[in-house]
């Protein structure tokens, strides 16, 4: 990702064939809602609907998940990123949310049906090509990635016979 000096809430945009921007929203549900829109609004002429509904969908459970799970950067803020490499295939995308860490690792678990929660990194994984973590000296960035050779990444989630949603 292109570092915009800490990232201080202003987009960063490239020339040429990649984009990267970066924000940094408020470690509160707000902050969720902030980087939806910034996402949604930034890349709705860029990126195919379907993509874009998914790209949303994923940033918000990443963000939600730093909000709930682990701790604010210094100065209170969760910093999020998205990249874009345009291919003849079509954009792939790569989201990625940095927060001051946690003390469990964010990992896919097994969930009861009836659980009102549980499911956002099985969701980030359904939407996703992959994803992943990566420590550094500020804290953890959570990430996912999506490949437009992949197959259905960027359908409607209710089309998406991998997503099983209870």
């Amino acid at each position: 990702m292109t570092d915009s000096g800490g990232c201080e809430g202003a987009a960063v945009s490239t020339e040429g064939p990649e984009r990267t921007w970066c924000v940094v929203v408020p470690h509160h549900g707000t902050g969720a809602r902030q980087a939806r829109h910034w996402l949604a609004d930034e890349l709705a002429v860029v990126i195919p609907s379907g993509l874009l509904a998914d790209l949303v969908a994923v940033l918000a459970e990443l963000v939600g998940n730093a909000v709930r799970h682990a701790q604010p950067l210094p100065g209170g803020g969760i910093r999020v990123a998205w990249e874009i490499h345009n291919t003849p295939a079509g954009p792939r995308v790569r989201l990625q949310v940095t927060d001051g860490g946690a003390l469990t690792e964010p990992r896919l678990r097994a969930i009861d049906p009836d659980a009102p929660d549980g499911r956002g990194l099985r969701i980030v994984a359904g939407l996703s090509t992959r994803w992943g973590i990566d420590r550094d000296g500020l804290g953890q960035n959570v990430w996912a990635e999506f490949e437009p050779a992949a197959g259905p990444v960027g359908t409607d989630a209710h089309d998406r016979s991998d997503l099983v949603v209870a």
